[in-house]
C-alpha cells in the first residue's frame, strides 16, 4: 500500500466526527450491518492467502480467544470486529495483503463505538509491528498472510517507534488483541455462533451512548 494512500485514510479518520453517539434505531443498525457482513461475505472470504479459515471463522476464533481471556466486553468486541475492514472494499480495490482494513474499519464503526472498542481495532496492525520487533517468539509464529503483509504494513519498528507505540493509549490493549488474531486461525475449531455476541454488542454499543469522544491519534507510525 503506498504511503500516499495510507495518509488518505489517516486523514479520512481524523475526519470522522467523534461526539456524541446516536442512538436508538441508529445503534441497531450498525450492529444489524456488522452481522450481515460478517454472515454475508465474512462467510466467504478466505483470512489471509494461506485461505485456512474464512474471515467470519477468524473473527469468531479472535473473540473466543478474548473472552477465555475474561477480557473486558469492549475488547471482546474489538476482536469480533477487528477485521470488518476487509469487507468494506470493493474485491478490486483491496490488497490481499494490506487493504488498511484497521483505518477502513472506522468509517462504519467510528460512529457508533466508544474507544474501548475502535483504537484496539486502529492499533492493532501496528501491535504486530511491535510484537515482531520486541518478541521473537511472535515473529516465528506469526501466520504466513500476517508474515507477507508485515513488510506493505511497515516492517519491524524502530526504537522510537517502539517508545511511540508502548506511550500510545490502548496499546496494551491492541497488543492482547493482536496476539489473539494471530492465534485465531484454526481450520474446523468449534468456536460460538456469531448470534450469540448480538447482545454484547448492543450492549457494548448503547454503553457507550452518552459518552463523549476525542478524535483518534495517528494512524501510522512510520
Amino acid at each position: 500500500m503506498a504511503q500516499e494512500d495510507r495518509e488518505f485514510f489517516e486523514g479520512e479518520a481524523r475526519a470522522r466526527p467523534f461526539g456524541a453517539v446516536p442512538t436508538g434505531p441508529q445503534a441497531l443498525d450498525v450492529v444489524s450491518q456488522v452481522i450481515e457482513l460478517l454472515e454475508g461475505p465474512g462467510r466467504r472470504r478466505p483470512r489471509g492467502a494461506d485461505g485456512g479459515v474464512t474471515l467470519l471463522e477468524h473473527s469468531l476464533q479472535t473473540a473466543q480467544l478474548a473472552e477465555r481471556a475474561q477480557a473486558p466486553r469492549t475488547l471482546v468486541a474489538a476482536a469480533l470486529l477487528h477485521d470488518i475492514g476487509h469487507l468494506l472494499a470493493p474485491a478490486p480495490l483491496a490488497h490481499p495483503c494490506d487493504d488498511v482494513h484497521e483505518l477502513r474499519a472506522l468509517g462504519l464503526l467510528g460512529s457508533a463505538f466508544g474507544r474501548e472498542v475502535l483504537e484496539p481495532i486502529r492499533l492493532h496492525v501496528q501491535a504486530k509491528r511491535y510484537l515482531v520487533t520486541t518478541d521473537p517468539r511472535h515473529a516465528a509464529a506469526l501466520p504466513p498472510a500476517a508474515s507477507a503483509a508485515l513488510v506493505l504494513q511497515g516492517g519491524r519498528m524502530s526504537r522510537d517507534e517502539v517508545w511511540l507505540f508502548e506511550d500510545t493509549p490502548y496499546a496494551e490493549q491492541s497488543v492482547a488483541l493482536r496476539r489473539w488474531d494471530d492465534a485465531a486461525h484454526v481450520p474446523g475449531k468449534p468456536t460460538p455462533l456469531l448470534a450469540g455476541f448480538i447482545d454484547l454488542l448492543c450492549q457494548v454499543r448503547l454503553d457507550a451512548g452518552g459518552a463523549p469522544r476525542a478524535g483518534i491519534g495517528p494512524a501510522d507510525m512510520r
